[in-house]
């Protein structure tokens, strides 16, 4: 027996049951909600929704949909499932490692239970938190993820929800975290059939999709329920340990309780009847510590945030790239303002926005370990026009490494970052309609040609090979220069994991003196000396007696270290 509901308070007159073999009318409960008992229903039934007699349309609450966004939802019972986690506890993921990937591409095979194989290989590099990007059901069977529509629904050609609940319970078994990226600030155009049934959206504001998700205008009881239940259920159904939260700033509300600081609320009281943590972890463009302030001090409650003031800053002293957003990033001085300070606008002018932005953080209330630093995330990469990564020497790229994973800062890899992957990121999509998806193509190359770039140059999201140039290749690993790089990523976060002085999170745990091509971190009694230069350079280190890691060969002269062109040394001093 199941017992069929939904919201539709559009309804004028009816709202039917569609199973495959009939149709069953609904009863209404009041408050818009509909029900109908269905004693022949159980897990594997297939059923859809007419309101108006309209055509058949998926459950807003579809937890499955084998059939793609456009079929027949289909009944899930998420208690079948026979976890063997009991002996996890949890993680605060604070200060723990981050991993994020992307299941369509971390493997050829583009499932989750293809992913599943490499997770002793996560463990061995020394992650401890695997971040997935979204897996709710999104239209055709290649994309990001971020114009999902099923938002209880996991994408089918990842392998359904069962195959999320065995992937997080063999993360589990071997002592990973799951951090799930989910999207509440838009849906995607094609397959979204919410308005049929309720206002989930409303012209009172705007975002760059369109009408804003109904957070505070007539019906936003539901709306906001509606959202705060999804992320309940990853918690409790499928043993999250955290959520990523997408472009939180486009959750527009002007009620008294900020939606997120309601799911931080509700968060925290689930978080108690489990007994293990639960994370929330914000992207927001704010610059705000008020982002990861308590509720009870009139804060959003977040976990964490993503620190893209951080990227913009090494990728600048990485790569010296100056255009665009990153121009305000390319000053001197910027990396160490990042680095011991958080935000480089806060409260200071950003050009690329023509104004005054951002709040500072206080550094005797806030921790490093609120904020992730990383050298790469999916947005940096395949948001350019061509998706390829940074374009850095071995040694540049362990240089950054360096300097994310002996920050207090929280840190995060980008898959295949880690043995300096050839493979590109790029901006992918598979639209079944035609009109929208040349609306994309055409989109995507007009956004570029206007910086420059030959219309012709810029990968087709639509072409299969765009999809298929993005998956990691994963024989490089064993190749040189992969291979030592990947070592240097490996004893990096060993050393990491084994030494106090880089799990300090505090923000005066940190300094930096910085050179015209090279810098020097102070970690307590740690010096990482980085030579930014081709070629070779002297960097003063006073004190410097040895060497505990290092990516080149130093030589340490008492007073300074000669470092080799694109090199790191972390050296301990007197």
């Amino acid at each position: 027996m199941h017992t069929f509901t939904v919201w539709a308070p559009e309804a004028t007159s009816s709202v039917d049951l569609v199973l495959r073999d009939g149709v069953l009318p609904m009863h209404s409960g009041g408050d818009g909600w509909w029900s109908r008992e269905v004693v022949e229903a159980h897990h594997g039934t297939d059923y859809a929704f007419s309101v108006d007699a309209s055509e058949p349309l998926p459950d807003p609450r579809s937890p499955w949909q084998p059939d793609g966004v456009h079929g027949f939802s289909r009944v899930f019972d998420a208690d079948r499932f026979q976890w063997t986690d009991s002996e996890w506890s949890g993680r605060d993921v604070r200060g723990a490692v981050f991993y994020e990937l992307h299941i369509g591409t971390f493997t050829p095979e583009g499932t989750l239970a293809a992913a599943t194989e490499h997770l002793d290989y996560l463990v061995l590099l020394g992650v401890e938190v695997v971040s997935l990007m979204p897996v709710a059901a999104f239209p055709g069977r290649h994309g990001w993820g971020y114009d999902g529509v099923d938002l209880y629904a996991v994408h089918e050609p990842y392998g359904g929800p069962e195959a999320l609940q065995a992937f997080v319970n063999r993360c589990h078994e071997v002592g990973l975290a799951v951090c799930l990226d989910v999207v509440y600030n838009h849906l995607g155009p094609s397959g979204n059939y919410l308005d049929s049934f309720g206002p989930y959206f409303t012209d009172r504001h705007t975002t760059p999709w369109g009408p804003a998700v109904n957070l505070d205008d007539t019906g936003s009881n539901e709306v906001r329920r509606f959202i705060c239940d999804n992320a309940l259920r990853w918690f409790r159904d499928f043993h999250i340990d955290a959520l990523r939260l997408d472009a939180v700033h486009a959750l527009l509300d002007e009620s008294p309780t900020h939606l997120l600081a309601q799911l931080s609320t509700e968060t925290a009281s689930l978080s108690e009847e489990l007994g293990r943590p639960l994370g929330l972890v914000a992207e927001s463009d704010l610059n705000d510590p008020q982002m990861v302030d308590p509720v009870s001090e009139g804060g959003r409650g977040m976990t964490a945030q993503w620190n893209d003031d951080f990227h913009h800053g090494l990728h600048a002293l990485l790569t010296g790239e100056s255009a665009g957003y990153y121009a305000d990033f390319a000053e001197p001085g910027v990396f160490a303002k990042v680095l011991t300070q958080v935000f480089l606008h806060d409260g200071a002018y950003s050009s690329f926005r023509g104004k005054d932005w951002g709040r500072p953080v206080d550094p005797a209330r806030h921790r490093g370990g609120q904020f992730l630093a990383y050298t790469s995330d999916h947005d940096q990469i395949g948001n350019r026009a061509l998706g390829d990564r940074p374009a850095l020497t071995p040694g540049q790229y362990a240089i950054g490494a360096a300097l994310v994973l002996t920050s207090p800062y929280t840190p995060m890899l980008f898959m295949g970052e880690e043995w300096g992957a050839s493979t590109p990121w790029r901006y992918f999509t598979d639209h079944e309609e035609p009109q929208l998806a040349e609306a994309v193509r055409t989109g995507r190359r007009q956004e570029f040609a206007a910086f420059g770039w030959d219309a012709e140059e810029i990968p087709d999201p639509q072409d299969p090979a765009t999809w298929r140039s993005s998956v990691l290749n994963w024989s490089e690993v064993d190749e040189s220069p992969h291979r030592e790089l990947l070592t240097w990523y490996r004893d990096l976060l060993a050393l990491r994991a084994r030494t106090p002085e880089l799990k300090d999170d505090s923000l005066g745990s940190v300094s930096v003196v910085e050179g015209p091509e090279w810098l020097v971190v102070s970690r307590g009694d740690l010096r990482i000396a980085v030579n930014l230069a081709a070629a070779e350079a002297v960097v003063p280190v006073e004190g410097a007696s040895y060497s505990l890691l290092s990516f080149g060969t130093p030589e340490l002269l008492g007073d300074a270290v000669k470092l080799p062109g694109h090199s790191v040394a972390i050296v301990l001093i007197r």
